[in-house]
């Protein structure tokens, strides 16, 4: 089974408000990158749809171990969140519907054809592929226009 190394992070503007995804997927010598993002959107979706847009670029099943500065996305899996989510019918421990179930589902999906790993590396810190998919998305989000200041969350600085 090929070994792969998945990096991947997510940003958003205004939280909700433009966003973006990257991902940096290695094997061996060779490296993948992909991006996007949306106009409207969370910061936890993008950090989601970097690991779901990484694992779906695999041809084949492989073995990834995934690097990711998201406590959202990295506990998930690491305390068992994703198991109780899907034993209780995707709900969480006060009952409410998860949280982007949509994008956990499709995650879910993934981490079952192949062999995932998750680790948790700290943000903007020494980590260079970590900042190079934190300057990746941030770039992906700006494309999207800042929305209005009537529009904007309550609290946010103008």
């Amino acid at each position: 089974m090929k070994e792969v190394i998945l990096y991947t992070d997510g940003a958003c503007s205004y939280n909700p408000g433009p966003g973006g995804y990257a991902a940096i997927l290695k094997y061996r010598t060779a490296e993948r990158v992909i991006s996007g993002g949306e106009a409207e959107t969370t910061n936890n979706r993008m950090e989601l749809l970097a690991v779901i847009e990484g694992l779906k670029a695999l041809k084949e099943a492989c073995s990834v171990t995934v690097y990711s500065d998201s406590a959202y996305v990295v506990n998930a899996f690491e305390m068992g969140w994703l198991n109780s989510w899907v034993k209780n019918e995707w709900r969480a421990a006060d009952k409410k519907p998860v949280k982007n179930a949509d994008l956990w589902k499709a995650l879910y999906e993934l981490c079952g054809k192949h062999l995932v790993r998750f680790n948790k590396v700290k943000g903007h810190a020494d980590d260079e592929l970590n900042n190079r998919c934190d300057k990746l998305a941030r770039s992906e989000a700006a494309k999207f226009p800042a929305p209005e200041p009537a529009e904007l969350p309550a609290g946010t600085p103008q």
